[in-house]
């Protein structure tokens, strides 16, 4: 069943370098609200678990398969894939040829202003495997070239062509709130953002946004599709990932990004990727040595 990617719209991947033997994980340079990695597995590798995200990608080579809204699924080397924030999700090769796909981390928030001209809420697509050259092209502009950094003018077109694209194969859309308190949800964001290393109490964010904690909690869902608390243990733990990334020892991190210990990191990080610390950790090594991007 595992074939290599052909079509045009795929043109270039095949000269990428990609490190032989042994699963592994590379992940490129961020941008505010955008991480894009390159995985490369045979077997199970992700256990149930959950984001905040939404998870967008193309697989390159080999099946990938992943029980999602009580049914198992099946992508191709050329589908896309599109998993909703808070949807729990496994994942891992569907063969014994393994697999290699590459998939971007988009916070809702993006879309949400993208799309708040045409007083539209975020898109549910409710198909997480599908056919669709022209999105898997615009999804491949963004990661083709996982050692250079996005730029800020190619990401503003490119959120509008990925909202544009999940839009047509939405089955349904939903209208914003009428008065959707746009700026205390992002002062919000901001505040947790500033502090995420720590505990934020609910009186703090009355204060700063001026809206009692049960507001507040309703406006921040419909602007960025999680509540302030899991907004705020999900930044944490992206700074737990990118620590682990550049070679940090477990317990240093667990310390600088808030966690009571190495295993209340371990926890919620498992609950968050689907793996513990150390097998990220290990995957990341796994993608190191011999890695080349062509430009």
């Amino acid at each position: 069943m595992s074939q290599d990617v052909t079509p045009q719209v795929f043109e270039g991947l095949e000269r990428l370098c990609v490190p032989k033997g042994g699963d592994g994980i590379v992940a490129a340079p961020a941008f505010p609200g955008i991480e894009r990695i390159e995985a490369k597995f045979s077997g199970n590798a992700f256990e149930p678990h959950r984001h905040d995200t939404y998870a967008l990608g193309v697989t390159l080579k080999g099946v990938q398969t992943f029980s999602y809204r009580g049914e198992r699924r099946f992508s191709m080397p050329g589908q896309v894939i599109v998993l909703h924030p808070d949807e729990v999700h496994d994942g891992g090769a569907g063969t014994d040829d393994g697999l290699r796909y590459r998939i971007l981390y988009l916070e809702p928030s993006l879309l949400a202003e993208c799309l708040e001209a045409e007083k539209l809420g975020l898109p549910f697509v409710d198909q997480p495997v599908i056919s669709d050259a022209v999105l898997a092209d615009v999804l491949l502009g963004a990661l083709t070239d996982l050692d250079g950094e996005l730029d800020e003018l190619f990401v503003d077109d490119f959120l509008i062509r990925i909202a544009d694209g999940l839009v047509r194969h939405a089955k349904a859309l939903r209208r914003l709130p009428a008065s959707l308190a746009w700026n205390q949800a992002r002062c919000a964001r901001d505040y947790l953002e500033a502090h995420a290393t720590r505990t934020v109490r609910s009186g703090e964010l009355e204060s700063v946004t001026g809206l009692d904690r049960f507001t507040l909690s309703r406006h921040f869902r419909a602007a960025f599709a999680t509540s302030p608390h899991r907004y705020l243990l999900m930044r944490r733990l992206q700074q737990a990932r990118t620590m682990i990334g550049e070679g940090g020892e477990l317990s240093d991190v667990a310390f600088a990004t808030g966690f009571a210990d190495q295993s209340h990191l371990n926890r919620h990080f498992k609950k968050a990727y689907g793996m513990t610390p150390g097998q990220w950790a290990a995957l990341r090594r796994g993608f190191q040595p011999g890695r080349s991007f062509a430009r």
